[in-house]
């Protein structure tokens, strides 16, 4: 046989390969799931989490920018909003601002926890097209306010779903425990000092459930239908402060060494060499279930990443955003500190970066590759903070398949998989006590409400409210 029918040979094979991988590359028979519901009302969950909005739970890192007799307002809100909850369960306060609220099940085992946080980002109020602190639901039925989304909504779906199951006679056949903190925003200390409490209790979570993921449409490549996204693990947190150093002096007689233009050399150098492109086993469980769904030229793709991989990660570093954050360790420049005013050449320049640390990098090797492409610019590094990545959530166990199918009962028409969460949580902490820690904000947001939170003009559809509801009286039912 010549060499080139060998060649054409290869190629049909290798063609044949890839078309078969494709047509076997389909969703599975998807299970009916069917739970029970209940019909909040409307304007009484409305109007709860309207007021929780009211009260300016802002957290600072620095402590004199904080109203702690505003975190008191909230917790004590929560006792007039809820009295079935406050008769029944344990209450108790840990650490800083951490409240958990223990409700008895028939067994103290395989507890779960539901987990938010009600401290909030600041908010200018003359961005806002509406007071950022109102609570005000408009004539569209839309409630604004600072915490809609982030997560005070999640704090209010739980309580809400709690107190009514509880008003209704039921006991859970397991210990539930109700989570909050209100330093999450600035990843502060209570949740470690929860998450400290129960172990020295010896409590054991199966299930550990916080914001993250959500449901969305658009977002994956080639899939028309809405995708319902639970976070099985978080990338990692590394703030770095770069520093250069110089005699400083007047601008008029400058120094040959000048640390602002030494830092902008350092800065420059990082961001020609991002870190590589990688793919991480949630990644690929991500791209394994949502590619089954997606229009063929992508599930040719998706089904074939062991020959394509290569063209998926120059897709992702052209498209940047969150496909390439799902892909990398990410390096994002965020602080910037020179003279107080142009015509002092100060002594030294800083900068502050936050990295995301994708799985398999660490705190310790992202340092060292960022140190080793400075090493000749006369900067030094500092770790501020520093988190390395989540372990994976356990999905082959029961826990999992509860919020799965109260996920699939609530929205049955999304697609439920798990992903990559890109963002940090305080659920990381509780990785030391619970092999499922998974996060999903119970409600299906637009491209225009994500980009709401941190931002102006956060706010929520209050048909959405009762739907997060729903949710979590689903993932009662199993607890």
């Amino acid at each position: 046989m010549s060499p080139a029918l060998v060649v054409v040979g290869v190629f049909v094979l290798f063609i044949a390969v890839l078309i078969i991988r494709v047509l076997l590359f389909r969703p599975g028979d998807a299970d009916i799931v069917t739970m029970s519901s209940h019909e909040f009302d409307r304007d009484t969950v409305s109007g709860h989490l309207s007021r929780m909005i009211r009260i300016p739970t802002v957290s600072s890192r620095d402590p004199g920018q904080v109203d702690s007799a505003r975190f008191d307002e909230f917790r004590a809100l929560l006792g007039d909003l809820y009295p079935t909850i406050t008769a029944q369960c344990e209450r108790t306060l840990i650490g800083e601002t951490g409240v958990v609220y223990r409700w008895k099940g028939r067994s103290p085992d395989d507890a779960t926890v539901l987990m938010a946080h009600y401290d909030v980002v600041a908010a200018d109020s003359a961005e806002w097209d509406k007071p950022p602190f109102s609570g005000e639901i408009d004539e569209d039925g839309v409630l604004w306010g600072r915490g809609a989304i982030d997560t005070k909504i999640t704090l209010c779906a739980i309580l809400e779903a709690a107190e009514m199951r509880m008003r209704n006679g039921f006991v859970p056949e397991h210990d539930v425990y109700l989570s909050f903190s209100g330093d999450e925003e600035i990843m502060g200390p209570s949740a470690p000092a929860i998450v400290a409490w129960m172990e020295e209790k010896s409590i054991h979570p199966a299930l550990v459930l916080d914001e993250g993921g959500a449901v969305v449409t658009g977002v994956f490549p080639g899939v028309k239908k809405p995708c319902a996204v639970v976070g099985i693990t978080e990338k990692g947190v590394l703030d770095i402060e770069f520093s250069a150093r110089a005699a400083g002096g007047h601008s008029s007689a400058p120094a040959l060494r000048q640390p602002v233009v030494d830092l902008a050399k350092a800065i420059e150098k990082i961001s020609r060499k991002p870190f590589p492109l990688r793919l991480t086993p949630a990644a690929a469980k991500m791209f394994n279930t949502l590619g089954r769904h997606s229009s063929f030229a992508f599930r040719l793709l998706f089904a074939n990443l062991w020959c394509f991989l290569p063209l998926f990660k120059l897709v992702c570093k052209l498209s940047g955003g969150e496909l390439a954050a799902l892909m990398r360790t990410t390096c994002c420049f965020t602080v910037l500190e020179g003279a107080p005013q142009y015509n002092v050449m100060p002594p030294v320049a800083r900068s502050g970066a936050n990295l995301r640390l994708l799985p398999g990098d660490t705190a310790v090797t992202a340092r060292d590759r960022l140190e080793k492409i400075v090493r000749k610019t006369g900067v030094t590094l500092r770790t501020v903070y520093a988190y390395d990545p989540s372990p994976v959530a356990d999905l082959d166990g029961y826990a999992w398949k509860r919020v799965h199918d109260a996920v699939a009962s609530t929205w049955p028409d999304a697609i439920v998989s798990p992903y990559l969460m890109v963002a940090c949580t305080d659920s990381r902490h509780f990785c030391r006590v619970s092999p499922t820690v998974l996060k999903f904000s119970a409600m299906a947001l637009t491209k225009e409400e994500r980009a709401s939170m941190h931002a102006k003009n956060e706010r929520i559809p209050v048909d959405k409210i009762v739907t997060a509801c729903q949710f979590f009286w689903r993932i009662l039912e199993t607890a």
